[in-house]
């Protein structure tokens, strides 16, 4: 069943990105996009080590190349990001590069750092060229704004087609002290779980090694940012970076693993279901899990299928506790299923299970679809005890509106 993200976690605090001691942040309009904010500066002082994961696209926005050349020749340690919004920088060749370096050499030269150590990030519209005087403008007047304060414009200068700005954090007690996490992240279509399909920001004034820190992001996001999906397509530009600046002076250690993810996953998830809730049309926040696999890799896939169907998403705003579109779509997901055996749930109703259809319960599964959370569960009959959950959102008329009209 969903967790509603308006249930609070019992250490979560204000701030974003500047909850944690060590950061700044600026978000500010330099007319990249028609109107409203457009670019956002986070800053680390001192520098932090950084984490990060990427698209699995083959295609490949410029400034995610730059940052991964900068992350290597720094050795994953970060003064600042930049990231502009209204323009992706992706397909856009030689000037795209050289435009997505002049942008970490600008900010660089204002915050008196090497360019290495400038992360950089663009969304938008693919295939336009980034205008790098628009973007220097920018980096200027973000950094003469920077403060603790900013984490909210800097939230609201990443959106794209996102109605609203995700923002978080936490405080975690661990065995030497108390850490903060907080973060950021934009997403609204072009959402497909493979590494993260969004950007996101997080921060922590943790003391912990690299190692430890990557391998945090990539458990955290497991679960949560590679566990939703709006439309089934992985962007160009994807990106989630966690940069830990020390200033807690609270060092993490392997035996606070489990406590330091737990609190880094307690933020992506809250990021996470912020995206799917304001995905591009959506009405309702979708739980969809599969349950009875043999492996994790099979409900997981299961699940993924179900959640992307167009057919199942549309049916979901409609109301309509169609089952037969589910159960064909676990039977051709590629995975281990047995009709005889599997089950179909919607909200806490039984449609149909081991071959027997329940009809007349079909009204009381209408009446859980007219709610904004719907659950639904699809046992793949085969006897497993593996289990996964995707968080999707429905297909509205709204949704096909924005993205035939998103150039134009």
């Amino acid at each position: 069943m969903i967790e509603s993200t308006a249930k609070k976690i019992t250490n979560q605090i204000s701030g974003g990105v500047t909850a944690p001691a060590g950061f700044a942040a600026a978000g500010v309009a330099c007319g990249i996009k028609t109107s409203g904010l457009d670019l956002a500066l986070v800053v680390a002082a001192p520098p932090a080590k950084t984490a990060g994961i990427f698209t699995t696209n083959m295609v490949v926005a410029a400034p995610l190349i730059v940052t991964k050349e900068h992350l290597q020749q720094s050795d994953d340690t970060t003064t600042a990001v930049v990231v502009n919004s209204g323009c992706a920088n992706a397909c856009t060749g030689p000037d795209g590069l050289a435009a997505a370096r002049t942008m970490a050499a600008d900010a660089a030269r204002v915050l008196n750092c090497r360019p290495e150590q400038v992360l950089v990030s663009s969304t938008g519209v693919i295939g336009q060229p980034l205008n790098s005087e628009k973007v220097r403008e920018g980096i200027a007047a973000a950094a003469a704004q920077l403060s603790r304060g900013g984490h909210r414009n800097a939230a609201e200068a990443i959106l794209t087609t996102d109605r609203s700005a995700k923002e978080t954090a936490v405080r975690v007690t661990l065995a030497g002290g108390t850490i903060h996490i907080g973060g950021m992240a934009k997403g609204a279509g072009m959402i497909e779980p493979h590494m993260a399909t969004m950007l996101g920001f997080l921060t922590t004034d943790a003391d912990i090694a690299p190692t430890l820190l990557q391998r945090a992001l990539v458990d955290a996001a497991a679960d949560t940012f590679n566990a939703i999906t709006v439309d089934g397509d992985t962007s160009t530009n994807d990106m989630v970076l966690l940069l830990a600046s020390g200033e807690s002076g609270v060092r993490v250690r392997e035996d606070d693993y489990r406590e330091f993810v737990g609190a880094v996953r307690a933020v992506c998830r809250e990021l996470a279901l912020a995206i799917v809730k304001g995905g591009e049309g959506a009405t309702k926040l979708v739980d969809i899990t599969v349950t009875g696999a043999r492996s994790k890799a099979d409900a997981r896939q299961g699940a993924r299928a179900i959640a992307n169907s167009p057919l199942v998403k549309t049916a979901i705003h409609g109301g309509d506790p169609n089952w037969g579109r589910l159960i064909a779509v676990a039977g051709r997901a590629g995975v281990d299923f047995n009709l005889a055996g599997a089950s179909v749930r919607i909200g806490d109703v039984v449609l149909f299970t081991k071959e027997t259809v329940f009809s007349d319960r079909e009204p009381a599964a209408a009446a859980h679809l007219k709610g904004t959370e719907v659950a639904i569960s699809v046992d793949l009959g085969v006897g497993g005890s593996e289990q996964a959950t995707i968080w999707t959102c429905d297909f509205s008329a709204e949704y096909v509106r924005i993205n035939a009209d998103y150039r134009t």
